[in-house]
């Protein structure tokens, strides 16, 4: 069966949640340095549930080492939090893994940044 909703379309969310402590717990910082490192855009997290969470594979295969680059960047572009996070997981069939949250963990995140600082112009 093929999926009928053209990929332009379908919902952009990760595939799997943390909560705030559950980060602090897999990154072993205190739960302060969390809320620090989403002040300072080095770490999404968004309401689901009435619950702050962060997408899981944000936090796994290098990915957060480039994702304060690309935070930056969207929210230079005018993107709030929850626009990020559509635009991280928007799929797209032109990068390895289909969204430019996949892709950041390859070595596609040069190309995901140059996208993002696109956004502003």
């Amino acid at each position: 069966m093929t999926d009928s909703v053209p990929a332009a379309n379908r919902a952009a969310e990760p595939a799997a949640w943390l909560t705030l402590p559950d980060v602090a717990e897999r990154l072993d910082v205190p739960i302060s340095k969390v809320h620090q490192m989403i002040r300072d855009r080095e770490l999404i997290a968004v309401r689901r549930d009435g619950i702050r969470r962060v997408p899981e594979d944000l936090l796994a295969n290098g990915a957060l080492k480039h994702l304060p680059g690309v935070l930056n960047l969207l929210a230079d572009a005018g993107y709030d939090d929850e626009e990020s996070l559509r635009w991280l997981y928007q799929p797209d069939d032109t990068l390895p893994g289909g969204t430019a949250a996949a892709a950041l963990a390859g070595d596609q995140a040069r190309e995901i940044k140059r996208r993002a600082q696109a956004l502003g112009f």
